[in-house]
């Protein structure tokens, strides 16, 4: 039987992680442990192998269910196209990006998509990707872009959601609008605020920053009620729940006294209370175009190295109504 990774980890006493630090000879290992690691491949006969045909997919999560759906659409069509797909998640305090990518490295990786990682951070080190660009290791980031990467990106068109989201609201008879937004060092934010606020096309708009999630959600949409908005926009469903959690907890109805949109249209927002109104990602065509893309690189054909940019769709549900005065 083939000796695997693991096998070394578990000889050595160490994570998967360490172990394929030290077999890839990168720094930030302890000299004993570096020794416990070579010393275990070395007994075991352990031999890295040349790429094959697993093709990792690196997501920030699984809790968001967005992601779980980008996992499920990149795990099915790339079996159907004769990869073997590798799911990595990302945990608070656990396994990040650059651990999973030498992991995968090591267990003969012949292609990687990355989303929501390191590339739609505009603090990031972005070297992580040009070391995998010199290896000629066949790329595609997904939400998320920067110039500096010579690489295949494919993305939802934020500015063009944002504005959906507002004409729809404006339609309601609703002024003061909202956006209870991400962090703000990540470029799909970004690109969301500048949406919203040529959209609004207000002196000092009104956004908060908060976390991707509901209580993240909530804690935004306080301070936006306390502004006097009569509707929300939300940078995810799961922050679109939270506002309406916090229009709840201030006694006000949705959609009432309030409407909220959220962002995603990921599974099970048509069966909230209310469904939720939300701009739906073009995931099935991302995806479609990501795989595209990745596979032509392992043919060996020549892409240009740009962003492909997918309209959302606005999908009107039981969370929006006419604005009525508070």
């Amino acid at each position: 039987m083939r000796v695997t990774l693991g096998d070394v980890a578990e000889n050595a006493g160490v994570s998967q992680a360490t172990a394929s630090r030290v077999l890839n000879g990168k720094d930030g290992v302890s000299h004993v442990t570096r020794n416990a690691v070579i010393s275990a491949a070395r007994s075991l006969g352990y031999r890295r192998a040349t790429r094959g045909r697993v093709i990792g997919v690196v997501l920030p999560e699984l809790v968001n269910p967005i992601f779980a759906t980008f996992g499920h659409r990149f795990a099915t069509s790339l079996a159907q196209s004769g990869y073997t797909p590798v799911i990595c998640s990302q945990t608070v305090g656990g396994i990040s990006e650059d651990e999973w990518v030498e992991m995968l490295l090591d267990r003969e990786m012949a292609g990687l998509i990355v989303v929501s990682g390191a590339h739609a951070d505009v603090n990031a080190d972005l070297t992580r990707y040009q070391r995998l660009l010199e290896r000629h290791i066949p790329l595609v980031l997904v939400n998320g872009h920067t110039d500096e990467i010579d690489a295949v990106f494919v993305s939802d068109d934020d500015h063009e959601a944002m504005r959906l989201a507002v004409a729809h609201l404006r339609e309601l008879g609703h002024e003061q609008i909202g956006l209870a937004a991400g962090p703000a060092h990540y470029v799909p934010v970004v690109r969301k605020v500048e949406g919203f606020k040529a959209a609004v096309d207000e002196r000092k708009p009104k956004v908060q920053h908060s976390l991707f999630s509901i209580e993240g959600g909530r804690a935004a949409a306080l301070k936006l009620l306390d502004a006097g908005v009569t509707a929300i926009v939300c940078a995810s469903d799961l922050m679109a729940l939270g506002a309406i959690q916090a229009c709840r907890s201030r006694r006000l109805a949705v959609p009432k006294d309030v409407s909220v949109v959220g962002y995603d249209d990921s599974p099970m927002m048509a069966f909230t209370d209310p469904a939720l109104t939300t701009l739906r990602q073009a995931v099935p065509a991302m995806c479609s175009a990501a795989l595209r893309a990745l596979l032509d690189q392992l043919a060996g054909r020549n892409l240009p190295r740009h962003e492909y940019l997918f309209h959302p769709e606005l999908v009107v549900r039981g969370s929006t109504g006419a604005v009525r005065a508070r």
